[in-house]
């Protein structure tokens, strides 16, 4: 036999290889306690993530308890139209955005620079002692918290109306006031997340390469040239990523503290997506209806960081996927 014709003749293989599949096997296998180490996270994300998807069904349905989940009778978009020419669904949805927007313009920016200044404090005892303070308020429930508010505003012994009243003014009702609840509600979650938000960012300047600040020194940067050429572009993926995840829920406004802080007086600013489906569908027993509009908000957010991440991917050509 020619040598072209025993080149062009398939190579056999030996007993000693494996198959791709075979080595993915083996791998796995060589790794199994570290896969069994990832099981409960993957169990638990499995029964609280995916298995109540099969509950989207009420939806489009007119679920009645008795019945169960898939006994009600199929109505299809009939909620969804039902919540989109409702009264409230534009005040919905501009209360919901105002306190999103709000929240990421005023706040997103403040762990990052709560992050650069605790990074430049160079007694590691006050940078230690800085950061449990910054990081404590996280911790607290949010109903302390607006009882912390609630104590604060006060019209009657508040400190506030006791500073204004100090200086000739009038007592304010502020939290009876349409007009102060988003500010009070930003800058209190402000207070209580900016500290422990800062952390991520505490980790990516750690991971900046030393040697770059060096060298910067020695051509004669300034502390802020090297935090605009050095320390911020560092930082950019980080913060990147973390404005996509911010984005991505930007329609979604916890309603645990709204419940607490808002009254009828403070509806029209003060009520969003996620109060609206609790008074619905726990104090009303609207279930299809709540489930319609949670639907449409878990929707709308899953669009926005999609497209969020793309024009991050074209921009800054960092994104989550």
């Amino acid at each position: 036999m020619s040598k072209s014709a025993a080149a062009a003749q398939p190579r056999k293989k030996s007993p000693a290889e494996k198959t791709p599949l075979q080595l993915a096997r083996k791998k796995m296998w060589n790794s199994r306690y570290l896969y069994l180490l990832l099981l409960p996270g993957l169990i638990w994300y499995l029964v609280f993530m995916y298995a109540p998807l099969y509950g989207i069904q009420i939806a489009f349905r007119n679920f009645m308890p008795a019945l169960g989940i898939s006994g009600g009778k199929w109505v299809g978009m009939e909620h969804f139209v039902q919540f989109f020419n409702s009264p409230y669904f534009l005040r919905l949805i501009k209360n919901t955005l105002g306190i999103s927007v709000y929240s990421i313009v005023v706040g997103f920016p403040i762990p990052i620079i709560l992050a650069l200044l605790i990074n430049e404090v160079r007694n590691k005892y006050f940078q230690k002692s800085v950061q449990t303070i910054v990081y404590l308020p996280h911790f607290i429930s949010a109903v302390v918290v607006v009882s912390i508010i609630t104590s604060l505003l006060s019209p009657s012994n508040g400190l506030i109306n006791q500073v204004i009243e100090f200086f000739g003014g009038d007592p304010i009702f502020f939290m009876a006031e349409p007009k102060y609840f988003k500010t009070i509600y930003v800058l209190s979650d402000i207070w209580q997340s900016a500290g422990y938000g800062s952390i991520v960012y505490l980790a990516a300047l750690t991971s900046i390469d030393p040697s770059l600040y060096e060298a910067a020194r020695v051509d004669g940067a300034t502390k802020w040239q090297q935090l605009i050429h050095i320390t911020l572009p560092s930082l950019l993926p980080t913060i990147m990523i973390m404005l996509i995840l911010r984005m991505g829920g930007i329609f979604t406004v916890g309603y645990e503290k709204i419940l607490l802080m808002y009254n009828e007086a403070t509806y029209p600013t003060a009520d969003v997506i996620s109060t609206y489906v609790y008074r619905r569908a726990f104090e009303n027993g609207e279930y299809s209806f709540s489930a319609a509009i949670g639907l449409f908000n878990s929707l709308i957010n899953f669009v926005v960081i999609v497209t969020f991440n793309k024009i991050s991917r074209k921009i800054s050509e960092v994104s989550l996927w």
